[in-house]
């Protein structure tokens, strides 16, 4: 298998994102470290925003989330509800028992309810 194919391994290659002075923000893959500093979107010119690639910053966008990492059996999916319900943390679960999280604040105050903490999160 080729590794340095971009078609078939885009697995492989990170997310760049590009913000376009309309205020549109686009992602791409490029091989690591080899990303431009500037890309044309629909004739203009869309300039790297690091912001935008920086794990440490909240999400605007992507909400609600469906969260695999916290989720429980799905035998289990009522009894998390009910259990955040009771915390005052109301949260839908799905049918395969992952919690659907309306927004980061949300996500924090329902890990924190089931005495989680992810050391990845932006605070």
């Amino acid at each position: 298998m080729d590794f340095c194919s971009q078609s078939d391994n885009l697995e492989f290659m990170p997310t760049y994102c590009f913000s376009s002075p309309t205020g549109e923000t686009v992602e791409r893959f490029f091989p690591m470290g080899d990303a431009p500093q500037a890309i044309q979107v629909d004739g203009q010119e869309a300039k790297r925003d690091y912001r935008a690639e920086c794990v440490a910053v909240p999400a605007t966008r992507g909400w609600p989330l469906v969260c695999y990492a916290s989720g429980v059996h799905p035998k289990q999916a009522q009894e998390l509800r009910d259990g955040l319900r009771r915390a005052g943390v109301a949260t839908e679960v799905d049918r395969n028992g992952d919690p659907i999280y309306t927004s980061a604040v949300h996500r924090k105050k329902a890990l924190a309810a089931r005495e989680m903490h992810d050391n990845a999160s932006f605070n």
